[in-house]
């Protein structure tokens, strides 16, 4: 886990999306929606939301990139007392214009914020990232930005490393991304990282998000794997196996989620996922053992929270998917 996201388990996040004038719709309404569905899962799930959305801005009232009007915003607010997130968005235009009345409050609003990974982080979508760099938050920082930005953010900022072509840039407290639909990763990997994978994977899956992109890209999430598909009964076993991968799961018991035929349900697996029930099962486990080992865990254990029967199993499956190296050597040690 990235150390700037290790915030106390079941603390709230306050993410407070700042809009100036003409603000790009995409770039702060997709992220927005994949918090509220993030806690829109965890409240069926009888837990609390994680999330709390502000919108604000210099100004109370304001116009969208596309022409709606924006009423009732909030202030940019000041107290910073809980855990929280800024986010700031793109605007339309080949260069990122900094010289009106909006534009100037913002700053100042930013160059007095301290940063802090864990307690005050910095989200930027699209040419968002330019707005922070005219603040002066990104020297030493690596960061990425539209790709017509790039040269324009070098500029702004000559002590900003600037990364071209990747999807997003964790350098915490900065998280960076792309832009447009790119923001959208960048917070399924964020709330991947405050609330687990399982959750992210089921809010891509409520968003018809076939892939996620990660800072490597590109590069598909293992709770993601094989979920390029539409199918609602098949969807419902990867979700339930997902939540428990330790679970002594059969492809009888796997039929009974999907409420058909196991016959019927490998036949599913195989049009729809491309992959076998049990070799998918076995696909899960391995990810989840190596969450287990990269937070510390030993073989042992690792094999044991992602349901192999022993440690002889995860290594052959370590091997079977050809992943490098060995699960001894993934192991993250402490102390």
């Amino acid at each position: 886990m990235d150390e700037g996201l290790a915030t106390a388990a079941g603390d709230p996040i306050r993410v407070v999306f700042a809009l100036l004038p003409h603000s790009l719709v995409l770039d702060w309404a997709g992220p927005a929606e994949a918090l509220r569905i993030a806690n829109q899962l965890r409240i069926s799930a009888g837990l609390p939301p994680r999330f709390e959305l502000v919108f604000a801005s210099p100004e109370p009232d304001s116009t969208s990139s596309v022409g709606v009007r924006l009423a009732g915003l909030a202030p940019l607010p000041s107290d910073w007392t809980a855990p929280a997130w800024v986010v700031l968005v793109g605007l339309p235009g080949a260069t990122i214009a900094v010289d009106n009345a909006p534009a100037r409050a913002l700053l100042h609003w930013l160059r007095g914020l301290q940063l802090e990974a864990g307690r005050l982080e910095l989200v930027t979508v699209c040419a968002g990232t330019l707005l922070a760099a005219h603040a002066g938050l990104l020297a030493g920082r690596r960061a990425t930005t539209h790709h017509e930005h790039l040269e324009e953010l070098q500029q702004i900022e000559p002590g900003c490393d600037v990364v071209a072509n990747r999807v997003f840039v964790l350098d915490a407290p900065l998280y960076s991304s792309a832009g447009v639909t790119t923001g959208i990763d960048l917070m399924l990997h964020l709330i991947g990282e405050a609330c687990g994978e399982t959750l992210a994977a089921r809010v891509a899956q409520t968003m018809v998000v076939a892939m996620r992109r990660g800072p490597q890209d590109p590069e598909l999430s293992p709770f993601l794997a094989y979920r390029n598909h539409l199918h609602a009964a098949l969807h419902r076993v990867q979700d339930a196996v997902s939540e428990k991968p330790q679970a002594d799961w059969t492809v009888p018991r796997m039929a009974e989620v999907a409420r058909t035929s196991p016959r019927h349900l490998t036949r599913l697996f195989d049009e729809h996922a491309g992959v076998a029930p049990l070799a998918y099962l076995r696909r899960l486990r391995l990810a989840t053992a190596q969450v287990a080992l990269q937070s510390g865990a030993n073989v042992t254990r690792a094999a044991e929270m992602s349901g192999f029967g022993s440690d002889t199993q995860l290594r052959r499956a370590w091997h079977q998917f050809g992943l490098p190296g060995s699960p001894s050597a993934s192991t993250t040690r402490t102390g």
